[in-house]
């Protein structure tokens, strides 16, 4: 199993790079951020933006995988991004994972001044922006006429180092996602599910992901071990950041579930991720080694 982590885009770069690097020195799997305008408690606080940051962090960093975990079509364009995908995937030399979602209702989802779309209408945005990335980053040239994308004659030259494209994580929590990604991608991403009941639990939740996620794959012919799965520390009743012994039983229940990766945060003061900084040393450095053996 592999631990990685997200670092918030939230601190100048002179702290920043030392974050990046030290997630390398550690051994770390996979430095992260989230792509957002402005996000939850950091609305009037700090925070930069994703591409520029993953570039600087390319550029400073030469095994930490990086990426979006995860980007969304709140305020993106397909032929845009893919476009920065490659520049990114090109500067990493092939480290880029390109993590994707369907987005929320926050900040992002209004500051361009567009309506409200309801649960439906994400999903149905969700897939076809997916499937544009999907096909704008393995062709030098495109055409999409979808309903909300479109793309007239582009050039995506040279291409992504991977080939034939950086892999797709997709964070999917209900059943329509599930079944997208195991049509399409070659990650999972979880991070429990907003809508479980007080009466479940994160890992009874997650749990009842991974068995339609396992069903979904069958259906389309998939070995289940061959998407990769991610779980990511976010909300819920866990605290797997609490000492050494709690992050050790986290990682281990979730390892038994299949995950192959779990993600915890930086440590941010005046945050929900102000975690003491020596003990999230020891679980980046003794824990990841731990968890590496199972």
């Amino acid at each position: 199993m592999k631990l990685s982590v997200v670092i918030l885009p939230s601190a100048r770069w002179e702290i920043g790079r030392l974050n990046w690097q030290r997630a390398e020195e550690w051994g770390l799997h996979a430095g992260y951020t989230y792509d957002h305008l402005s996000w939850r408690t950091f609305r009037e606080k700090p925070w930069f933006s994703m591409v520029p940051t993953l570039v600087a962090a390319a550029t400073v960093t030469s095994r930490l995988r990086i990426g979006p975990l995860v980007t969304s079509p709140n305020f993106r364009h397909p032929l845009v991004l893919a476009k920065d995908l490659i520049a990114l995937d090109d500067i990493s030399r092939g480290r880029l994972i390109v993590g994707v979602g369907a987005g929320g209702t926050g900040f992002d989802a209004s500051v361009l001044g567009q309506e409200s779309w309801s649960s439906k209408q994400r999903h149905e945005r969700f897939e076809e922006f997916v499937r544009a990335l999907d096909q704008l980053l393995r062709e030098p040239r495109s055409q999409l006429n979808g309903p909300h994308y479109r793309v007239v004659d582009s050039r995506q030259i040279p291409g992504p180092w991977q080939l034939p494209r950086p892999p797709l994580y997709l964070s999917a929590l209900g059943p329509r996602s599930l079944a997208f990604t195991a049509e399409l991608a070659e990650g999972w991403v979880s991070l429990g599910s907003p809508n479980a009941s007080e009466d479940l639990s994160t890992y009874d939740a997650v749990k009842q992901q991974v068995l339609r996620l396992n069903t979904e794959l069958e259906r389309r012919g998939r070995d289940v071990s061959t998407i990769h799965r991610v779980f990511l520390n976010f909300e819920g009743d866990e605290k797997p950041m609490a000492s050494l012994e709690a992050f050790l039983d986290w990682a281990g229940r979730y390892g038994e579930l299949g995950f192959d990766e779990v993600v915890v945060h930086w440590p941010v003061h005046d945050s929900p991720f102000a975690y003491d900084e020596s003990l999230f040393e020891l679980i980046a450095t003794r824990g990841a080694a731990t968890i590496a053996n199972w």
